[in-house]
């Protein structure tokens, strides 16, 4: 598309361009818009878009790409633009750009609108408050269907959400919710208050956004209110932010196992690199210095490398087995936390069945190995089972060390994904070096 865009621009077929685009979804036309970066053909496609078009596919481009856009617009153009998007995307939007684009963002929104704006921007970041829209529906329970239905015909064009629907009282506390598709199958003179559901999941302003998530996947939700500490209704939160955030927060966790601090929001290509750097070094700097733990035990054990020194051989192999091995208790362990299967209090039961994964897996792999050892590499039998029962041990301690370190971590309110790949790597590699060279002064009398 990019390269058939590029040639009828060439010559300047732009009726023919406005074509193309409109047989595109939104979606597909910021995409289209996103790959290119000079300013005058972005600004050039994105004016060729219809009116009722262009607010859906600017909320779908990204920062920078948004603020060519705004940067070239008029004040009117900006206000035509900002009155066709919502809430939560306007504030999204202004999150990302610099000061001279929130000004003049601001400047061309309604006092009204742009109170609201201030408002959802002082909420915490990563809070409910935070990602939340005040475009839902309003009833009040005295209300007949018909009424009701009346109401959603005059502003239901403006919300984010008619599906469901909230009915509060005169000072706005939240008393029940309605689903359109209950009004809609009642008689006109019903009541409200006869078919809302009490019964209902909403979060607080201040809640964190990860908890928000949970309980969009423990109820299946599609959106939930929001409310303060007097329970009234703020705004909603839609299943579409809620995607967002999951995708933050799994983003934040790979980062974290990695050992990367700090992860940014951007494109990994529009990442500065000295930025990607700074994320990456300490964690490294940190590993590194622990490394010298290792060699400081093999130093200790130089004699009993230097009378068998095949020994030096399945050192490698012994280490990064055990640290495999603790990756992937860990990663199984911290997805369990994070989806709230396991908590601390299960640690015995946790720690009992990596115990026995463990077995299973060390004695399985133990064989495979002592078989290849004397089968294919002509290794004699004292050596061949020096190593493979020091592979034995190290699985099993390293599925419990995996288990046990993200555990602990939760018990002291620490992120258990820091406690994974990089520092159990590290601890496995000094537990592994440790039971090998004494296995090797046992069995082998060194």
């Amino acid at each position: 598309m990019k390269k058939l865009i590029v040639s009828l621009l060439k010559e300047k077929k732009f009726f023919e361009i406005k074509n193309q685009l409109n047989e595109l979804n939104v979606v597909e036309i910021s995409d289209v818009i996103n790959q290119f970066e000079v300013p005058e053909i972005v600004i050039m496609i994105f004016r060729l878009l219809k009116k009722d078009k262009a607010a859906d596919v600017f909320s779908y481009l990204d920062s920078d790409h948004q603020e060519i856009i705004i940067h070239a617009s008029t004040d009117i153009e900006t206000r035509e633009l900002f009155d066709e998007l919502y809430f939560d995307d306007i504030v999204d939007i202004i999150e990302e750009m610099p000061f001279d684009i929130v000004k003049k963002i601001l400047k061309n929104t309604d006092k009204k609108d742009r109170h609201l704006i201030n408002q959802l921007l002082k909420y915490p970041d990563n809070s409910a408050g935070s990602i939340m829209t005040t475009e839902y529906v309003d009833l009040r329970k005295n209300m007949k269907v018909s009424e009701a239905i009346e109401e959603i015909r005059k502003t239901g064009k403006d919300k984010e959400n008619i599906y469901t629907c909230y009915v509060t009282n005169e000072s706005g506390k939240l008393e029940g919710v309605l689903l359109l598709r209950e009004l809609i199958a009642k008689k006109d003179s019903t009541l409200v208050s006869d078919i809302m559901s009490t019964n209902f999941i909403s979060a607080n302003t201040n809640d964190d956004q990860e908890i928000v998530a949970d309980l969009f996947k423990k109820y299946d939700l599609i959106v939930m209110p929001v409310v303060d500490h007097e329970n009234k209704l703020l705004g909603i939160i839609t299943v579409d932010d809620v995607l967002e955030v999951v995708d933050q927060e799994i983003t934040e966790d790979f980062h974290k196992i990695a050992g990367i601090t700090s992860p940014t929001d951007d494109s990994y290509l529009k990442t500065n690199i000295f930025t990607m750097a700074k994320q990456r070094i300490g964690w490294l700097a940190v590993l590194m210095i622990s490394d010298t733990i290792s060699g400081n035990i093999i130093q200790g054990y130089e004699s009993v490398l230097a009378r068998s020194i095949i020994l030096t051989a399945f050192i490698p192999m012994l280490m990064s087995t055990g640290g495999n091995v603790g990756s992937q208790s860990s990663t199984v362990v911290i997805r369990a936390l994070a989806l709230g299967e396991i908590s601390p209090k299960n640690a015995f039961k946790v720690l009992k069945k990596e115990f026995s994964i463990g077995i299973i897996v060390s004695i399985v792999l133990a064989l495979l190995n002592f078989l290849r050892l004397i089968m294919i590499e002509k290794i004699n039998i004292p050596v061949a089972f020096t190593v493979s029962i020091t592979l034995v041990f190290t699985i099993i301690i390293s599925k419990i060390v995996g288990a046990l370190l993200p555990l602990l971590a939760k018990i002291v309110k620490a992120d258990p994904a820091v406690m994974a790949t990089p520092l159990i790597t590290t601890i496995s590699d000094a537990v592994t070096l440790v039971i090998y060279f004494s296995f090797a002064t046992t069995i082998l009398k060194l």
